[in-house]
């Protein structure tokens, strides 16, 4: 596996284990032992590292450069994954407000439609999208894609997706 595309692969990961994560939170606050407000840590990982950090990547450095070399990207599986990625802003902004409420059982009902949403998304990345980058990008390319990464990760700070991944884990 190319080294960017192992990057994202690893944020996946991040990403699954915030999931699953999410759902045991979401069972205490229903069984009373947590607060709702709990949700927003959650909610402000998935905004932050999941759409800021990993999202910003795809749709800034690697899915631009997959679209140079075979255009018609444009209009399948990279336009599929781009609609994913506001489809998830806009459930999680749903999410935010129905926790804002104090709405645990919807809260909990529109997460799981977001995960399981999330969760097919990252398996179709990770089975189709990042095979099709290895295949059609060169070395070269993906070791420029790699280098971006970083450069998106430095701008967005370093220390703080580093402190995200470690709350996760």
């Amino acid at each position: 596996m190319n080294e960017a595309v192992k990057v994202l692969t690893h944020e996946h990961e991040t990403i699954k284990r915030a999931i699953n994560q999410t759902n045991v939170l979401f069972a205490d606050i229903l069984n009373g032992n947590k607060d709702i407000k709990a949700m927003h840590e959650r909610i402000d990982f998935f905004r932050k590292y999941a759409d800021g950090y990993h999202h910003h990547k795809e749709e800034e450095v690697l899915f631009p450069e997959m679209i140079k070399r075979n255009e018609m990207l444009e209009y399948g599986v990279i336009h599929e994954m781009l609609q994913n990625h506001e489809d998830f802003r806009e459930m999680l902004a749903e999410i935010e407000t129905l926790v804002n409420e104090g709405n645990a059982t919807l809260a909990l009902s529109k997460f799981k439609a977001y995960s399981e949403a999330l969760l097919e998304h990252i398996a179709v990345e990770d089975e189709e999208v990042f095979q099709i980058a290895e295949t059609l990008l060169s070395e070269d390319e993906l070791l420029t894609v790699l280098y971006r990464f970083e450069d998106c990760d430095r701008e967005l700070g370093v220390d703080a997706k580093k402190d995200w991944e470690d709350t996760i884990e």
